[in-house]
Protein backbone atom coordinates (compact mmCIF):
# COMPACT_ATOMS: atom_id res chain seq x y z
CA UNK A 1 0.00 0.00 0.00
CA UNK A 2 1.21 3.36 -1.05
CA UNK A 3 1.47 5.41 1.91
CA UNK A 4 -1.02 8.15 0.48
CA UNK A 5 -3.50 5.25 -0.10
CA UNK A 6 -2.78 5.00 3.65
CA UNK A 7 -3.45 7.84 4.58
CA UNK A 8 -7.33 7.97 2.94
CA UNK A 9 -7.85 4.94 4.87
CA UNK A 10 -9.32 5.44 8.78
CA UNK A 11 -6.67 3.94 11.61
CA UNK A 12 -9.34 1.35 11.90
CA UNK A 13 -9.15 0.28 8.29
CA UNK A 14 -5.65 0.07 8.53
CA UNK A 15 -5.12 -1.67 11.98
CA UNK A 16 -7.83 -4.39 10.32
CA UNK A 17 -5.33 -4.73 7.26
CA UNK A 18 -2.28 -5.88 9.66
CA UNK A 19 -4.38 -7.78 11.50
CA UNK A 20 -5.52 -9.65 8.54
CA UNK A 21 -1.64 -10.15 7.47
CA UNK A 22 -0.96 -11.47 11.10
CA UNK A 23 -4.43 -13.83 10.90
CA UNK A 24 -2.77 -17.03 9.25
CA UNK A 25 -0.10 -17.34 11.46
CA UNK A 26 -2.41 -17.44 14.63
CA UNK A 27 -4.95 -19.93 12.47
CA UNK A 28 -2.61 -21.71 12.13
CA UNK A 29 -2.24 -22.88 15.92
CA UNK A 30 -5.26 -22.92 16.13
CA UNK A 31 -6.19 -20.20 17.68
CA UNK A 32 -7.65 -16.35 16.07
CA UNK A 33 -8.10 -12.66 16.43
CA UNK A 34 -10.72 -10.45 16.21
CA UNK A 35 -10.17 -6.33 16.29
CA UNK A 36 -13.18 -5.11 19.06
CA UNK A 37 -12.65 -1.67 19.03
CA UNK A 38 -9.38 1.14 17.90
CA UNK A 39 -10.21 4.40 20.13
CA UNK A 40 -9.63 7.98 19.18
CA UNK A 41 -6.33 7.51 21.40
CA UNK A 42 -4.91 4.98 19.90
CA UNK A 43 -5.44 1.84 21.57
CA UNK A 44 -6.36 -0.81 19.89
CA UNK A 45 -8.75 -3.85 21.43
CA UNK A 46 -8.55 -7.47 20.27
CA UNK A 47 -10.10 -10.64 21.40
CA UNK A 48 -8.54 -13.94 21.00
CA UNK A 49 -10.72 -17.00 19.66
CA UNK A 50 -10.22 -20.57 19.63
CA UNK A 51 -6.92 -22.18 21.24
CA UNK A 52 -5.89 -18.67 22.41
CA UNK A 53 -7.78 -18.39 24.81
CA UNK A 54 -6.40 -19.46 28.33
CA UNK A 55 -3.11 -19.92 25.97
CA UNK A 56 0.07 -19.19 28.28
CA UNK A 57 2.18 -18.30 25.01
CA UNK A 58 -1.13 -15.31 24.28
CA UNK A 59 0.41 -12.74 25.75
CA UNK A 60 4.08 -13.12 24.20
CA UNK A 61 1.96 -13.23 21.13
CA UNK A 62 0.23 -10.11 21.76
CA UNK A 63 3.14 -8.37 22.39
CA UNK A 64 6.17 -9.51 20.59
CA UNK A 65 3.97 -10.17 17.07
CA UNK A 66 0.68 -8.61 17.17
CA UNK A 67 1.31 -5.10 18.51
CA UNK A 68 4.72 -4.99 17.47
CA UNK A 69 3.55 -5.22 13.61
CA UNK A 70 0.05 -3.09 14.24
CA UNK A 71 2.32 0.10 15.26
CA UNK A 72 4.87 -0.68 13.25
CA UNK A 73 2.73 -0.24 10.03
CA UNK A 74 0.14 2.05 12.30
CA UNK A 75 2.75 4.33 14.00
CA UNK A 76 -0.73 6.13 15.58
CA UNK A 77 -1.57 2.92 17.79
CA UNK A 78 -0.38 3.60 21.42
CA UNK A 79 -0.96 -0.02 22.80
CA UNK A 80 -2.81 -2.92 22.07
CA UNK A 81 -5.08 -4.79 24.57
CA UNK A 82 -6.63 -8.10 24.83
CA UNK A 83 -10.74 -7.45 26.15
CA UNK A 84 -13.02 -10.49 26.39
Amino acid sequence: MSSAAEHDLSMRDRVLHVINLIRPAVQADGGDIELVNVTPEGEVQIRFHGACVGCPSSTMTLQMGIERNIREKVPEVTRVVPVN
